[in-house]
């Protein structure tokens, strides 16, 4: 095959695209494709009606579905609910999810969305994303009416702008491993003001960092879809500063990591196909658990997203 007869290398964003573009599939009663935690007997699940929506997964190295990718389907799946009962104008404002078991990036997810209430002003769905008969995650979304009330925020730090800092491309250039090859090929352009602690520890041990951020190409003008993919990518480096502070890159051998819940507050509109600022702190590890919070800021200071993650953080003995 010569080289004009190849396959044209896949579009980042045009892929996350497809994977975002969940099917709907109907809906069934929860018990017959909900799996309880064996440790909550109370969960009574067996009158309740999902709304059933299927997506891919994006495949990985190692096999194992994108946190970051099963949140962003998990807002679509919920925001497609609430538009279905005819309030497409209420927006996501919090997310609080739990992954409970490794997906496989080479299966199809099905999504179940229960409808919890639809009030005056808010609008909350509880979405499982299912594999092989199990819940993968388990996340409550609240939507909300536009409405005016009290405003503030805090300030937006002063980090050098984003075309002074190195991209992902660069920090990784040279090296020929599968795991850098998938992460030069991610839909968002992320830059870590810091340096990337991808295969080196960053040189201060300050549990904190700035990221830089936005989708390679131009996104549709759908707020739904925005938040999906602030989502998407909120999910990339939290950790990080869990790392940076104990002198940690990924590539350490002993470590082993995984995100174990995400919360996110969706504060004011924003586009992610423009530059956001990530800012990232730990605040506590311990117990093997390392905790990162993160404020998402518009180029122009506005504060889009607050952000809650806790991950497992762990190191084998020498």
């Amino acid at each position: 095959m010569t080289s004009e007869e190849e396959t044209p290398a896949i579009n980042p964003v045009e892929d996350l695209l497809d994977v975002l573009d969940l099917q709907s599939v109907g809906e069934a009663r929860s018990s017959s494709v909900v799996t309880a935690p064996a440790d909550a007997p109370e969960l009574d699940l067996s009158e309740r009606t999902l709304q059933l929506f299927t997506g891919r997964s994006q495949r990985t190295p190692h096999g194992r579905a994108f946190g970051g990718q099963v949140l962003a389907q998990t807002v679509i799946a919920a925001g497609r609910s609430v538009a279905s009962a005819g309030l497409e104008s209420r927006l996501i404002h919090s997310l609080h999810g739990y992954f409970i078991r490794p997906g496989d990036s080479n299966h199809p997810i099905e999504f179940g969305v229960e409808n919890l209430r639809d009030g005056n002003s808010f609008s909350v769905r509880r979405v499982y994303a299912m594999q092989y008969g199990h819940t993968i995650l388990s996340a409550t979304l609240s939507f909300q009416e536009p409405a005016d009330g009290l405003d503030h925020q805090a300030d937006m730090s002063s980090v050098p702008d984003p075309d002074r800092v190195r991209t992902t491309a660069e920090e990784l250039a040279g090296i020929d491993h599968p795991a850098a090859e998938h992460w030069k090929r991610r839909a968002m352009d992320v830059r870590t003001v810091e340096g990337a602690i991808f295969l080196v520890p960053g040189r201060q041990h300050a549990a904190q960092q700035h990221v830089w951020m936005k989708a390679l190409d131009t996104l549709p003008d759908d707020p739904l879809l925005h938040a999906a993919v602030l989502a998407y990518a909120s999910d990339y480096s939290l950790l990080e500063s869990v790392l940076r502070g104990h002198g940690l890159a990924w590539a350490n051998r002993r470590l082993r990591a995984a995100s174990l819940d995400h919360a996110m507050w969706f504060h004011r509109p924003g586009r992610i196909d423009e530059w956001v600022l990530y800012e990232q702190e730990s605040p506590s590890a311990s117990g093997g658990r390392g905790l990162g919070l993160g404020k998402i800021f518009a180029l122009d200071g506005t504060l889009i997203a607050s952000v809650a993650q806790e991950g497992m953080v762990r190191l084998k003995p020498e």
